[in-house]
This record gives C-alpha cells, sequence and structure tokens, in this order.
C-alpha cells in the first residue's frame, strides 16, 4: 500500500486518510487519559484557547506541555499523569507538535491520532474501514522525528498484516533526539518514566480517532477488537 509520510510544513492537500503521530508525548498521554477515566480531549491550538475552553465549561480540565502554570490541571507527562483519575471528564490538550498536526489535519475525512502504546489497534482500525493509502503526518521536528517516522513505518507496515517485529521501530525510538532529552531531564514537566511508557508497544486496546464536533476537533477512544487470531 503507497502510504506517504510528511511533515506538518509539508501538508499542501487534505488527505483522505490522516494518521498524526505524536509518540514523545502527546498521543502517548492522550491514550493514558483514556485509559485513566477521560471521555473525550479537545484539541487546543493554543494555550489561551485551551485555558478559554476550559473557562466556559465548567468542569472541563486543561494540559499542556511543559512545566506546570496557572489554570492548568495537568502536563505533558505520561509518568506524571497515570495515577490520577479523570472519570468522566473532558480534557483540552494544547503541545507543541501533536495537536497542531492534528489540527492541521482536521478538514480530512478520517484522522487518527497515534502513537506505540496503540499501534496495532490504529493499523487494525485501518484494515478494517479498508482506508487505502493512509498520511501519515510525522509531527515531530518538522517531520524528521526518527521516534514518529518510526512508529508511522510500523503502523503502516502493520496495516499490511501479519506479524511485524517491533523491536527495531522501538530501538530507533528510544535512540531518537526526543528520546535523548527525555531522559536527559531536557524538557519540563517530565517524569523519569516518560521515555519507557512512551515505548509500551499496543498498551490500550483502542485507536483514537478524531472529529469535528460542531466548532471543535475532538479526541475519542475507538475499542479494536484483536483479530489476531482470525475470523471464524
Amino acid at each position: 500500500m503507497d502510504h506517504h509520510f510528511v511533515g506538518i510544513p509539508e501538508l499542501t492537500d487534505v488527505p483522505r486518510v490522516a494518521v498524526v503521530i505524536d509518540v514523545m508525548r502527546a498521543f502517548t498521554v492522550a491514550a493514558w487519559a483514556f485509559s485513566r477515566g477521560v471521555e473525550r480531549i479537545v484539541l487546543a491550538s493554543s494555550e489561551g484557547e485551551a485555558l478559554a475552553l476550559k473557562g466556559s465549561h465548567p468542569g472541563w480540565l486543561a494540559l499542556k506541555d511543559g512545566a506546570p502554570a496557572a489554570g492548568f490541571d495537568a502536563v505533558n507527562s505520561p509518568g506524571l499523569l497515570r495515577s490520577r483519575d479523570f472519570t468522566g471528564r473532558t480534557l483540552v490538550q494544547k503541545t507543541t507538535a501533536g495537536t497542531v498536526g492534528a489540527l492541521a489535519v482536521a478538514n480530512a475525512p478520517l484522522v487518527l491520532c497515534a502513537s506505540f502504546v496503540v499501534a496495532g489497534p490504529t493499523a487494525r482500525f485501518l484494515r478494517t474501514e479498508d482506508s487505502g493509502p493512509v498520511t501519515f503526518v510525522v509531527t515531530g521536528e518538522g517531520g524528521r522525528a526518527d521516534e514518529d517516522l518510526a512508529c508511522a513505518e510500523y503502523i503502516g507496515r502493520c496495516t499490511a498484516g501479519g506479524e511485524v517485529e517491533a523491536g527495531p521501530y522501538l530501538q530507533r525510538a528510544r535512540t531518537s533526539r526526543a528520546a535523548a532529552d527525555l531522559a536527559g531531564g531536557r524538557r519540563s514537566g517530565y517524569h523519569p518514566d516518560d521515555v519507557d511508557l512512551c515505548l509500551e508497544i499496543d498498551r490500550f486496546p483502542f485507536a483514537m480517532v478524531a472529529r469535528r464536533e460542531e466548532s471543535l476537533m475532538v479526541l475519542r477512544p475507538v475499542a479494536v477488537p484483536d483479530i489476531s487470531s482470525g475470523i471464524g
């Protein structure tokens, strides 16, 4: 299948199917948030918009990249998020790359957001939808982030079916610049377990689909059955 791998700056046309990749850390964090009970994630274009949405909707929470800041309830770190209880809440997320990439393809008929923790379910969802060629949006480093490209290539291979060895792709991510920056404490809002948590292959059994709901771009989990044993 002829997939395409592009950075955010290279998006010129609206793709039919877009899979937006942010391994470290936006769409690992989003998956963890859903696992901790978040009902939906609203993708914001700026920190100001995130705070405005939170302010106008009682009970909503807001999350950002970097260090904790006034008005925000969480930061973009799976290690710092994994023990929180967000049952039934709406979370507004604004990050440097992941949310930017998702909003850049908001007009595509099908948008998924992904990382290694939902890679298998994402590939199975794409096969179920018989989606055809996919545009993978590699969000980090202007489309050059190896952890995002490795994840995109892995999902692309998995959409063809059959067994795909995840190890080489995970190793590329572990030796990426983003992983080194996180491990070295060069990013704020960081937990020492973040790199390992970002590299847990298929940690969660759902894909994450983003759709317009009124004026908002909203991300929701979609359960995807494991059909690896075949269909009887």
